[in-house]
């Protein structure tokens, strides 16, 4: 593809599928799946380094995206590293182990889709590292204050509910604190509005319009495939007529007033 370099590209799926099989097999001794996220996170970390020390653009966009990409992911691997080692498996893969009868075959499969899902996602980070220019232009400052305010919304967002999570005395009830009052995912929220920063940090180079596939593949991920609906039946099977309340008064992504309902 003519102003993209694909050799890259190849790179990061073959090194993300040798990281998330040795992923798969932790997974198979600790039973905890939650780890195939936190080497999604950091290798999306390692895709945006690998392209800025390979790219074939000017130093600010190759420096942008290492600087933001890297600290992006290891925010989130972090954060999501915490997670695995301190609190039993995220429910999704519980059900999801039950479904599969623990089926390690179809594990391995989810893993491996899990590294081409990688290697899609970290298209727009090979686009901005592209880029053959180097002035500091509208469009550069847009994609930074967007990448700075969507990554101070996820975090808030994720302080807040581990913060709900870690009283004991909230077990079975729904977290409405801060952010979560007015989406019933903002994590989910900004973690979608943050590829949106891609978007602008790449406009520039003569194919920018591929970092779209950053929105577009994260909101269709979130809200139809594995984010949103998994995350609100494990809700439903765990807080019940809680969360059904929570559903009927709260918007379900963009952030938004919560409605009064009739007692």
């Amino acid at each position: 593809m003519s102003g993209l370099p694909l050799l890259p590209l190849l790179h990061v799926l073959l090194a993300t599928m040798v990281v998330m099989a040795i992923g798969w097999e932790i997974q198979r001794r600790t039973r905890n799946a939650g780890i195939v996220d936190v080497l999604w996170a950091a290798a999306m970390g390692g895709a945006a380094i690998y392209y800025s020390t390979v790219g074939v653009g000017c130093n600010l966009p190759r420096l942008l995206v290492a600087m933001l990409g890297g600290v992006w992911a290891a925010r989130l691997s972090l954060f999501l590293l915490w997670r695995v080692l301190h609190e039993e498996e995220d429910g999704r893969y519980r059900y999801l182990r039950r479904h599969w009868n623990d089926s390690q075959p179809r594990f391995f499969a989810f893993f491996m889709g899990q590294a081409l899902f990688t290697a899609l996602f970290s298209v727009p980070f090979l686009v901005a590292s592209s880029k053959p220019h180097n002035p500091v232009d509208v469009w550069v400052v847009l994609g930074v204050l967007v990448w700075a305010g969507s990554l101070a919304g996820e975090s808030i967002a994720d302080r807040q509910l581990a913060r709900f999570r870690s009283n004991p005395e909230n077990r079975g009830k729904t977290c409405r604190a801060g952010l979560w009052r007015y989406s019933r995912h903002p994590n989910y929220f900004f973690e979608w509005l943050h590829w949106f920063a891609w978007v602008f940090l790449s406009i520039g180079s003569e194919v920018w319009w591929l970092a779209l596939l950053g929105p577009l593949l994260m909101g269709a991920s979130l809200v139809w495939v594995t984010g949103i609906p998994f995350a609100e039946a494990q809700s439903l099977r765990s807080r019940g007529e809680d969360y059904r309340r929570y559903q009927e008064e709260t918007s379900m992504f963009f952030p938004w007033f919560p409605k009064e309902r009739d007692s």
